[in-house]
This record gives structure tokens, C-alpha cells and sequence, in this order.
């Protein structure tokens, strides 16, 4: 078959008839409306982040374990793929239900020149190696698997997002009009530090650790997790110059829905080819069937599966295009065929069938929870039990929902939006000073230096690290109310709701997009003191205790992984926390939030109204981007505290 010319293949279909086909641009089908992308990485400004990020400072023991990671998922890789391996011959394939792809041989190494090499320098070319050429298909891992593989994602994503946030600091305080976006900076950062994933493999299928309906804000994030390879072409495929017969193979596709040509329809997609295009994304030649065009026909021809990611419109995107990316799944590529174009120029057309028994498209969600915000009784009105169960007392509405059975415990309570201290706390947390700032706090300000001499917040307000006690600006403060430093003080900003689950009782989500390093809500009650507490469960225990939070916060901002020499800043040490908080009559939206060790929303003790160390307010934020819809988890407990001991929320919200 001559990839130039579709017509000498009789099971492609051939151009219509009266139809020229003049020499057109190839060009990648790149993504509309977004900001273009830097081509080269590594001309981006050196991101400082008060580190001395260089490719030597990874140390020898976080070096081991993150190859002993990859070198074993490989392994797993290679055999689950093994087992279902068949031939190519004569562009045939022996079982078509195989789904079979050949796999690559290593690419010989030159022995000779590593080992002339400097040991950093052999280390650097490593991790910024290309992609590799073998294709593999993940399948059948268990559930221990399933577990480490969404634990490397999720904490490969947290690094990603501190730094990201960080960067943005550092281009608020940049003078000079040149400035380099976050997102970029944060990926070249983690590639030039081998910290990019599934770069050993080309990986056909599900991607291990990514779920259906997980949300990305950038584009560079999806090739940091090894979702989709291209920083900006919408067809990712292994081209056929690598591979073992000479034939492209497509992995992945973005649809955004920008092309004229583009039929979405949810389950069922009409996905067009690239090239042929202007630099406005204007159709202006016929297209060709080479490059990712016969790289989405090889797929078809050879049955195998591709990711789809779409491209959304998110109200809280914080992304040039205004735009998020969720995956939806794997497709089956089932047609595809020559045909005039809307512009009357060629165009290739794919038709893509969503393979069943997977779980609920994410753009679907994200949809559904557009249209609650608009009116929050079009879902099941009947299983709306209350559009605000705080009866007002939040800026936001926050709606009860119960499509299980009849319970509707969260109405029975008092809802309560701040936590509730004994006035003794007042009167003892010292003298009550506070900054000078007329609009809004300045560095070297009085709560600039409590808080290390740094802003613990972006303009934006989310948090930059987390530390073991933060100090917002308080009522003896002469900033105004849109400081800086006054974030979680301002209450509830998210549409929240409070569900019937059937694996975790009561559980809490939110009909928004809430970005990672976000404020959500404060955990509150009545804060008792430790003797308060000794007589309160007397008549049983329905106390939250927290001094037995894990310090998720140490997580937020932690860029050792960056550099080995990385040592987090030094903070004044805070007095253990002896309170407790009764949630037995008095609560808010937070006791419904369900326990996980691998939580989504993690704790940061925060101090505004007073200076008493001992008695912090409990502020959650989020540590990942969270979906809409998508439930909130804490991790309430340490290890060898048993669960019935970790919550009162397990005892009493069920």
C-alpha cells in the first residue's frame, strides 16, 4: 500500500470522483482556541523556586525506587501483553479478536560511549530519552495494582500542581514582559527531572492509575501522565518509522469539538483528519492519508482501541482556552472514508463506537453538573430533599440529595458555618496586633513575616504549601477585605452537596470544578476542651479529634522529588492540639466527608480571629483537581488508630 496514495488500497475508500487531490499541508491537528504551545522546553526561563534545580541533585535512593516502580509496572506490562501476542504476516492479522500489536526491540545501546560518559550526564540523557517505540496494552491487574499505580498518578499530579502554582508566583513578581506559562514550566521541570510517567512504553488502551472522568486544566498535563503524548496535536500515534512493520498506530485523540468537520455525539464520534489547514484552522487544501490520518486507519484496520480526552468548557478553568480535559474512555475506530468537506476541500473522516461496560463519560458528568448549577431540581427533583441545608447561613446554597432511601439525617442538625471556641480562648491568645496595609498586605508586612516570610497564598488564593499552622490577616488588620491573605476566612464559595451513598453513607461532592491548592470549607463544631471532652464521652464518643488528621498538608509544596537537598522551611512549633470538636448537634457540610487513605482533600490548620496556638480553625483544601460530582474523602486518622476510632463522621453520619 502507498501511504500517499489512498487509491491503490481497494479497502480504503477512494476520493470522489471530480475531486483534485494538489499536494497539501501536513500539518498536525492541533487543538482551536488554545494559546500556542513553546516548541522547545527547554528554552524556557529557569524556574527557581528557591532550589537549585539541576539534573544531578535527584539522589541515588529516590532515583532506585522511581526506576524500581516503572521497571516493575514494565514488567507487568510486557506480561499481561505477552498473552495475547500474534504475528503480523502479509498485513494480516492470524485472530482478529487479538487486538495484537509486535512489539519493538530495545534500540541497541552504545555501550562504548556511556561508558565514557560522566555518570550525570548518562543519567540526564536517560531521563530525557524519547518516547519509546514498543507498544503494550495493560490488562488484568489487580487491585493492590489498581492501587499503587492511582497513588504514582495522583502524587505525580500534586507535584506537578505545586510547582505549577509556584511558578505563578514567581511571574507575579516578574517586572519584564517576557513570562513563560506555569503549566510549561512545571512540565519541564518534572521532564528534565525523569519524573514524566509512562515513558518506558508506548501504551495502548488504559493507561494504569487514570480513571474515566478524571479532569486535567492543562494540555502539558496530559503528557505528563503519559495520557497524551502531544503538547498539542490531537492525534497521538507511533509513527511508522518506528515501528516494527512500517505502519503508524494510533493511541489517542483530543476532540474539543473546534472543527468544522467534527460530528460529537457523545458514544458515538465523527472525528476528522489533520492537514490541509491554515494557521487559522481554516481548511484551504484536500487532506492525505499519511501520518496520523494512517495512523487512525491502521488502528481501525487492526482493531485496536483508542483514548478519547475532550476538550470542555469549564466554568473554573483557570487555562488560556478557558477550557478543561477529561477522559472519557477507550473507542473502536469502525469506519472510516474519503469525503467533501463543509470548506469543499478532502477531508478523511473516522467514525469512533465508545466500547461498552465502561464507567460514565466525565464530559457527561461535567454537563449534568451544568445544568444543577442552572436549576438544581432539573435531576431528579424528588430526591431533592433541601436546596440549602444550611437555611442561608453560607454564601452558597449547599443541596441535600437522597436517591437511595428515606434518610434525611443532615436536615435533623444544626448547622453550624465557623467552628464555635470557649470565649477563654479569646482572652488568652495574647495581644491582639495586626498588619498596617492599606491595600492589601505587602512583603515584609507584620503577616507576611508570621507566616515565614512569605504569602502562603497565590493572588488567585490557592495555597502555596502547606505548614503546620498558617496565619491569615485578622479583624486588627488594616487591609481590606480582598487581601491576599484572607482566603478562608471568607467561608464557602463552592456549590456543594451533601448525597445518600451506598458504600460510604452519607458523602459530599460538588456541582463546580474545584482546582488543586483550592479552599473548600472549614471542618466545624463545638470545640471542647481535653476534660470537656473526657466527660463528653462518658455517654459514648461522637467527638473529631484534630490532632489525629494525617498531615496531608507536609504533601502540599513537598518538591523533594525535585531535589534531593530539598528541605521544607522551618516553622515555629505549635502546641498538640489537646481539643476536640462534638458534631453531635451542631455541624456543617465537612462532617459528611467521607475517610480514604489516599484522600482528595487534606486538612491546614489555620488561625485568623485569634492568636491562641492551641485552638486553629480546621480549613480543608482540595490536593488534586477534583470533577464535579466526583466525592470529597479526608484521611481523619494515623496508622494504627482503628477506624472505628478515626471519625466521628464513620460513627455517626451513616
Amino acid at each position: 500500500m502507498d501511504p500517499q496514495n489512498p487509491n491503490q488500497n481497494p479497502s480504503f475508500p477512494s476520493a470522489p470522483p471530480g475531486i483534485p487531490i494538489p499536494a497539501p499541508i501536513l500539518t498536525p491537528k492541533q487543538e482551536p482556541l488554545d494559546e500556542p504551545l513553546q516548541p522547545n522546553l527547554n528554552n524556557l526561563p529557569n524556574l527557581n523556586l528557591n532550589l537549585n534545580l539541576n539534573h544531578n541533585n535527584i539522589s541515588q535512593e529516590q532515583t532506585l525506587t522511581h526506576s524500581d516502580d516503572f521497571g516493575r509496572v514494565a514488567e507487568l506490562f510486557r506480561t499481561n501483553f505477552s498473552n495475547g501476542l500474534q504475528q503480523i504476516q502479509n498485513d494480516v492479522v492470524d485472530d482478529p479478536n487479538s487486538r495484537a500489536i509486535v512489539p519493538v526491540p530495545d534500540a541497541p545501546r552504545n555501550e562504548e560511549n556511556n561508558n565514557n560518559a560522566p555518570a550525570g550526564e548518562v543519567a540526564a540523557a536517560q531521563r530525557l530519552q524519547r518516547r519509546y517505540k514498543e507498544l503494550v496494552r495493560v490488562s488484568d491487574l489487580g487491585l493492590p495494582d489498581q492501587r499503587q499505580f492511582r497513588e504514582m498518578v495522583r502524587r505525580t499530579r500534586m507535584v506537578y500542581d505545586s510547582i505549577r502554582v509556584l511558578a505563578v508566583v514567581e511571574e507575579e513578581k516578574r517586572v519584564d514582559v517576557r513570562r513563560a506559562r506555569s503549566d510549561l514550566r512545571a512540565s519541564a521541570v518534572m521532564r528534565n527531572h525523569g519524573l514524566w510517567l509512562n515513558r518506558d512504553k508506548r501504551i495502548v488502551g488504559a493507561i494504569p492509575g487514570i480513571c474515566i472522568g478524571d479532569v486535567f486544566i492543562y494540555r502539558m498535563e496530559l503528557v505528563v501522565v503519559g495520557l497524551h503524548g502531544q503538547p498539542q496535536a490531537g492525534i497521538d500515534y507511533l509513527p511508522g518509522s518506528m515501528s516494527s512493520n512500517g505502519e503508524p498506530i494510533a493511541t489517542s485523540v483530543i476532540v474539543s469539538g473546534g472543527y468544522e468537520d467534527d460530528v460529537d455525539q457523545g458514544d458515538v464520534i465523527i472525528y476528522s483528519g489533520h492537514g490541509g489547514q491554515d494557521k487559522n484552522s481554516r481548511q484551504v487544501f484536500h487532506q492525505k492519508l499519511e501520518g496520523g490520518n494512517l495512523a487512525m486507519e491502521r488502528s481501525m484496520h487492526y482493531g485496536i482501541e483508542v483514548r478519547v480526552i475532550r476538550g470542555v468548557r469549564c466554568e473554573g478553568s483557570s487555562s488560556a482556552s478557558g477550557k478543561v480535559y477529561v477522559y472519557d474512555g477507550l473507542y473502536r475506530i469502525v469506519e472510516c472514508w474519503f469525503d467533501v468537506g463543509k470548506s469543499g476541500f478532502g477531508v478523511y473522516k473516522y467514525k469512533l463506537w465508545r466500547i461498552e461496560g465502561q464507567a460514565k463519560m466525565g464530559s457527561s458528568v461535567l454537563k449534568e453538573a451544568l445544568m444543577l448549577r442552572r436549576d438544581p431540581l432539573c435531576f431528579k427533583p424528588m430526591c431533592v430533599l433541601s436546596l440549602d441545608i444550611a437555611n442561608g447561613k453560607e454564601s452558597v446554597g449547599i443541596r441535600l440529595f437522597n436517591d437511595i432511601d428515606r434518610n434525611h439525617d443532615p436536615m435533623c442538625f444544626e448547622y453550624l458555618p465557623k467552628a464555635t471556641f470557649p470565649p477563654f480562648v479569646f482572652h488568652q491568645s495574647g495581644k491582639t496586633t495586626g498588619c498596617a496595609c492599606v491595600d492589601g498586605c505587602t512583603e515584609e508586612c507584620f503577616c507576611f513575616m508570621k507566616n515565614g516570610n512569605e504569602f502562603p497564598y497565590s493572588q488567585n488564593g490557592l495555597l502555596l504549601k502547606g505548614r503546620p499552622l498558617l496565619f491569615e490577616c485578622g479583624p486588627f488588620c488594616h487591609c481590606p477585605p480582598h487581601c491576599r491573605n484572607r482566603v478562608t476566612q471568607k467561608g464557602l464559595k463552592h456549590r456543594l452537596e451533601v448525597f445518600r451513598s451506598r458504600e460510604t453513607g452519607w458523602g459530599v461532592r460538588s456541582l463546580d470544578l474545584i482546582q488543586a491548592g483550592a479552599f473548600i470549607c472549614e471542618y466545624t463544631g463545638v470545640v471542647l476542651t481535653k476534660e470537656q471532652a473526657q466527660i463528653f464521652t462518658m455517654n459514648g464518643d461522637s467527638l473529631i479529634y484534630p490532632s489525629r488528621f494525617a498531615e496531608s498538608w507536609a504533601e502540599w509544596g513537598n518538591l523533594s522529588l525535585i531535589d534531593a537537598n530539598y528541605k521544607r522551611p522551618s516553622y515555629p512549633s505549635i502546641p498538640p492540639l489537646d481539643f476536640a470538636m462534638d458534631v453531635s448537634r451542631m455541624r456543617n457540610v465537612a462532617c459528611y466527608i467521607s475517610h480514604s487513605s489516599t484522600p482528595n482533600v487534606m486538612v491546614q490548620f489555620v488561625l485568623y480571629d485569634h492568636n491562641n496556638l492551641m485552638f486553629p480553625h480546621l480549613m480543608l483544601f482540595a490536593m488534586e483537581n477534583i470533577p464535579p460530582l466526583r466525592e470529597f474523602s479526608l484521611d481523619y486518622g494515623v496508622a494504627g488508630v482503628a477506624d472505628e476510632e478515626l471519625t466521628g463522621k464513620l460513627a455517626i453520619c451513616m
